[in-house]
């Protein structure tokens, strides 16, 4: 087994020295901020003629408050209805005339706007930014029709998805004061309640200049992005900086239990969510290949041990990067004939067996490389170098992070891994969530 060890390490150690790492190092990104307060990294890229542009702005559910939660996703949806010069419909059609194309998505602490497109158009995708971001329109007849699409949109996600009806549910549980407990899209009181008022001071506070990190990669000079930058971007004026998140959730003191019923499952399906600190924290490199150990692949320890004996049909686990300290979520759904209490006993069994007894050299070697393998991969191509270097530029305090974090996962030991799972998934840290038909009696 020490052999198999050493050629997983072997393995990760030739990723560190392979084309993958070459190809981008930390003197390759350049960065400038405009005298307006936006920062913009450039990551010269020759390899195909094309460019991505990605815009992550600083707000998510968690700059909220109760009476306008979902209004950062909201403004999702609004940033692609039309401006001054670029009227409904016509951002997407005019980065589709170029050969463009786009997505956005918002999560707890951030909303992010990517663009990709031919190296040619980058000036076409700067003036299309510009004037979303300086003049969007935000009109009594747009804002009504994009609120059924969002009212609808948080509807049918409930409906169709067990893992949001179990988040929310549990979410609302495990955090009393940290406005991580509502969901992204939105209480739906909330979405009926949004003022003009609200969305305009939300727009110009959170989509001021000052609060966003831009970063373009691809087939563009350093002196091009920053002739653009200045026609199109540093003309947009600053804004007062955001009021800062203060609330710190208070410590757990023991464990709480939410249930939701729904008539149309067929199995239980249970998740345990525990609170861990935030992506910034030393512990996070431990906590994200714990995740893996329980339910990466075929041979991991929940697969094995819950899925090969029919406890559950499916385990999984989600550690998100986030801002504040937040939840380490394990999800199972029970085989036919399992009870809810035989399927949460089965999970928590399984984390209390790392906590009790360690991981072995070979696993953590193994999730260690799958780690490393899907790190460099994300950096094959010009859109996910734009994405991991925005991503570690917030998330972690400076992009330059990320090209240490290959050796910040090699450091974790198998203490570290058993210290992670004592100190962090414990009953008293741990919220329960079961969806159900009908829910088991105390007897």
């Amino acid at each position: 087994m020490k052999g198999y060890t050493k050629a997983l390490l072997l393995s990760a150690s030739l990723l560190f020295s392979g084309s993958a790492v070459q190809a981008t190092e930390a003197k390759d990104i350049q960065s400038f901020s405009l005298d307006n307060g936006m920062k913009i990294m450039v990551l010269e890229d020759s390899s195909i003629p094309n460019a991505n542009m990605y815009l992550f702005w600083k707000v998510g559910s968690r700059n909220e408050v109760p009476g306008i939660t979902g209004i950062s996703h909201f403004f999702e949806h609004m940033m692609f209805n039309g401006a001054k010069k670029y009227g409904p419909k016509m951002f997407d059609r005019t980065m589709e005339a170029v050969g463009g194309a786009n997505n956005a998505y918002t999560t707890e602490n951030l909303t992010v706007y990517t663009n990709w497109f031919p190296a040619n158009a980058l000036e076409t995708i700067f003036d299309l930014e510009a004037d979303r971001i300086e003049n969007l329109d935000i009109n009594p007849g747009m804002v009504a029709s994009e609120r059924g699409v969002v009212a609808s949109e948080r509807l049918t996600g409930l409906e169709n998805s067990n893992w949001r009806n179990l988040q929310e549910e549990l979410k609302g549980a495990a955090f009393r004061a940290h406005p991580y407990s509502w969901p992204v899209i939105g209480h739906e009181s909330d979405i009926a309640a949004w003022t003009l008022e609200d969305l305009v001071q939300y727009h110009k506070t959170y989509y001021a200049p000052n609060n966003a990190v831009v970063v373009i990669a691809g087939d563009v000079k350093l002196a091009d992005v920053k002739r653009l930058a200045k026609q199109y971007l540093a003309p947009i004026p600053a804004q007062a900086p955001p009021k800062a998140v203060k609330t710190i959730e208070p410590i757990q003191k023991g464990e709480r239990r939410v249930f939701v019923q729904k008539a149309s499952v067929s199995t239980p399906n249970v998740m345990l969510g525990y609170h861990v600190p935030a992506s910034s924290n030393n512990d996070y490199y431990a906590l994200d290949l714990l995740s893996s150990i329980l339910t990466s692949g075929n041979s991991s320890r929940m697969y094995q041990g819950l899925v090969d004996k029919q406890v559950a049909l499916g385990v999984e686990t989600y550690l998100p990067m986030s801002f504040d300290a937040n939840l380490f979520y394990v999800m199972g759904v029970a085989s036919p004939g399992v009870t809810a209490t035989q399927l949460e006993h089965g999970l928590i069994a399984q984390i209390n067996t790392i906590a009790h007894d360690g991981v072995t050299d070979t696993e953590l070697a193994k999730v260690k490389n799958l780690k490393l393998m899907d790190f460099y991969q994300s950096m094959e191509t010009i859109n996910g170098k734009a994405n991991t270097i925005g991503t570690y530029e917030l998330f972690f305090g400076s992009y330059d992070k990320l090209f240490n974090a290959p050796e910040a996962y090699n450091k974790v030991t198998p203490a570290d891994i058993q210290r992670v799972a004592k100190t962090y998934l414990i009953r008293s840290n741990r919220t329960v969530a079961v969806l159900a038909a009908t829910e088991e009696s105390d007897k």
